[in-house]
């Protein structure tokens, strides 16, 4: 959850609160409304077949696990509701899988995008799309069997609020699956190094450079105990989690000093795998 530094039972206080995470989440908007996620690695023109299909390599190919994670023709003929589409990588799949499948994102640019994506490709409409908040979905309780949301609710001012939405809006029986930033992971130390350590700052907490430095502002990464303590109150059952490298926690050498950081991090990875990896998978079952 979003914490604000101020009284909790004052009633300016609540309301300052209100109007800073108001302003926070314009600006992630904005941010996000530049460039859809992974649309950077798409030198192609914009909305072509080649743009797509550009965007749509370099994610399986940096995150094939997204498929096995995800699980999309298992959801064939059933209500799936994804929270922030993006640029509608993951959500063709559904599409093409057959799934009844609906989306929000707080982008016009993801809509966009998505909307597109569906023609280009000739799919079936999807159910409904829209621009929406993940804190507060436009969709009644208990509906959809399955609530999907990769690598999003981080950027969300509440980011609890908005899991509590997603499990809301799922049928009891039905599955939650989302993807949040794993806080300590290689990439978020390999941050810490670059933005903190290395330019005379070593009193940032890795926090700090996630909010500060790591995408649209606000951003957060969690432990595994933080996510649990998130969960806890929402009626689930079943919950899994799992870690996965990505490009971002890769070792790659680069100019002075910034490779001296991949000895240490190249050891930590050969030691534990995936355990530090980026992204935390989370899956699990509503009651």
């Amino acid at each position: 959850m979003f914490l604000f530094p101020h009284p909790p039972f004052s009633l300016n206080g609540l309301l300052v609160m209100v109007q800073e995470s108001t302003a926070l989440k314009a600006e992630v908007k904005a941010f996000w409304n530049r460039e859809s996620c992974d649309t950077w690695h798409a030198p192609a023109e914009k909305f072509s077949r080649e743009y797509f299909e550009q965007i749509e390599h370099w994610r399986y190919n940096d995150q094939p696990f997204i498929h096995s994670f995800a699980q999309f023709t298992r959801y064939r003929g059933k209500r799936v509701l994804e929270v922030g589409f993006g640029a509608g990588t993951d959500f063709i799949q559904w599409l093409r899988a057959g799934a009844l499948a609906s989306g929000v994102d707080l982008t016009e640019e993801a809509l966009e995008n998505l909307t597109h994506r569906i023609k280009v490709y000739d799919l079936p409409p999807p159910q409904c799309l829209k621009v929406a908040d993940a804190e507060n979905l436009p969709f009644p309780s208990n509906f959809f069997d399955l609530g999907y949301s990769w690598g999003v609710l981080h950027h969300t001012p509440d980011t609890e609020k908005a899991i509590s939405e997603l499990v809301r809006v799922v049928r009891p029986g039905g599955e939650i699956k989302l993807m949040l930033y794993n806080r300590r992971s290689l990439f978020a130390f390999k941050s810490w190094l670059k933005h903190a350590a290395l330019k005379g700052r070593p009193w940032r907490s890795v926090r700090w450079v996630l909010w500060h430095c790591i995408e649209s502002i606000g951003t957060k990464g969690y432990t595994k105990s933080e996510v649990n303590r998130m969960l806890a109150p929402l009626g689930l059952t079943a919950v899994r989690m799992e870690t996965f490298l990505t490009h971002a926690d890769r070792l790659a050498r680069k100019t002075f000093p910034f490779w001296l950081g991949d000895i240490p991090l190249g050891m930590l990875a050969s030691l534990t795998g995936n355990r530090l990896g980026w992204f935390r998978g989370i899956s699990a079952r509503k009651l």
